[in-house]
């Protein structure tokens, strides 16, 4: 299914996105990620993603949101990008979530090469319970995800 929202922008439903998982969970922390890609079949990457959390059992998933196809911001010169929300439940604390994260970035072919640069997969901790983390690893809320459409629209559809 696909739904025009602008010009611009379009949400898409798959057979992971959105789904509810789990309703309950006896883990700790509630966690929101935006995940983000625009380089090869980024849906593809995404369903792996999602196999990947569903197969470790240091995650409960709870719910996925709509993707979004939204232009680049930052650096222009780029494919489209496919956007999209999942919460979560760990027992992790951020630092080590954070390593995970970046573990799975790289295993699905994310190279660093320089700010807002195409990558195949991107993950972003947006949320950490209630959390307030600001350090040079990481900031928590996501910086900026209150003026990001690919954060806020996919969070409106859940």
């Amino acid at each position: 299914m696909k739904k025009k929202l602008r010009d611009d922008l379009t949400l898409f439903k798959t057979s992971n996105f959105p789904k509810k998982f789990k309703s309950q969970s006896n883990k700790k922390y509630q966690v929101t990620i935006g995940i983000g890609g625009n380089i090869g079949d980024t849906k593809k990457i995404f369903d792996k993603l999602i196999l990947s959390l569903k197969g470790d059992s240091r995650f409960d998933l709870l719910i996925t949101s709509p993707l979004l196809l939204n232009p680049p911001f930052g650096y222009l010169e780029q494919n489209e990008f496919l956007n999209g929300i999942i919460i979560l439940k760990t027992n992790l604390s951020p630092n080590e979530f954070l390593k995970n994260m970046h573990r799975l970035e790289k295993r699905f072919g994310r190279k660093r090469s320089f700010q807002d640069a195409p990558r195949t997969l991107d993950i972003d901790i947006i949320f950490f319970d209630n959390k307030k983390i600001n350090t040079k690893k990481l900031i928590i809320p996501h910086k900026d995800w209150a003026n990001r459409e690919s954060v806020l629209i996919p969070l409106k559809h859940l």
